[in-house]
């Protein structure tokens, strides 16, 4: 078995960059961090490259044999690639999925989809995407200016749950003509005059449902496109839901 210990290592180096959009563009891979992700990948069937893993990880997993090379890394290693503080000691280097020439070809409409309008923190999408898995979405759909689904901390909050149901990368006003275009509803959601209370809405078997930035919330531009706009009341003092938080009360209130 390979053994790397310097971090001046030329795989260490681009390891390292998969840290970054652009390095993950560059190699067509991306870093799979923990057991926990490595494990669901490998049920998931994705095309893992490599694994890294430390000594100590070793002993406690002897057998490796179904993924396609290991390699020794040393916790200096480790902790160096990581985007995490106190990394497990275990890492997939995965194939980036290919590019499909069209994203919107294959989607399985026949239930809903989640809509990520520049959505900004990985914590807020990985939460969105585990309870679109859990409330039974097909997929999520990031849209201009979220967060690319292959950053690591992205990949990590989604704990596994990315590997459940459809994430594309598209522009999100092409997602909602689709949607139209086959008479199923798309909701905005957002506090205004004209917004409907989620309570309300009779929603049907498919739909699309939009949430925007932390701060800014939708675009006007799809705000405009929206069949409907949504509203939760709030019954305290709040001014306001975190926007994950707020995703899972519209998710799980309208796919009933």
């Amino acid at each position: 078995m390979e053994k790397i210990n310097s971090l001046q290592n030329a795989h260490v180096k681009g390891w390292k960059k998969l840290q970054t959009k652009k390095g993950r563009k560059q190699q067509g891979q991306y870093l799979l961090d923990g057991w926990h992700l490595v494990n669901e990948a490998v049920k998931a069937h994705v095309a893992i490259r490599t694994l890294l893993i430390t000594a100590k990880q070793l002993a406690t997993e002897p057998d490796l044999t179904q993924f396609p090379a290991v390699i020794e890394i040393s916790e200096e290693v480790a902790s160096h690639i990581s985007a995490t503080v106190t990394p497990q000691g275990v890492f997939a280097v995965a194939n980036l999925p290919k590019a499909a020439a069209d994203p919107l070809a294959n989607l399985d409409l026949t239930r809903p989809w989640l809509l990520l309008d520049n959505v900004q923190d990985p914590g807020n999408i990985g939460t969105m995407v585990r309870t679109a898995d859990a409330a039974g979405f097909a997929g999520v759909a990031f849209g201009t200016g979220t967060v690319d689904i292959h950053q690591p901390k992205v990949e990590r909050s989604m704990q596994g749950s990315q590997f459940h149901l459809q994430l594309i990368s598209t522009d999100l006003g092409e997602l909602v003509a689709r949607f139209h275009a086959e008479d199923k509803p798309v909701y905005g959601s957002e506090l205004n005059p004209e917004a409907a209370q989620y309570l309300d809405i009779d929603a049907p078997a498919s739909f699309g449902l939009i949430m925007g930035n932390e701060g800014n919330g939708m675009s006007d531009v799809l705000l405009a496109q929206t069949d409907k706009n949504l509203y939760i009341p709030i019954k305290g003092r709040a001014e306001s839901l975190n926007v994950a938080i707020a995703a899972g009360i519209l998710m799980f209130g309208l796919y009933r």
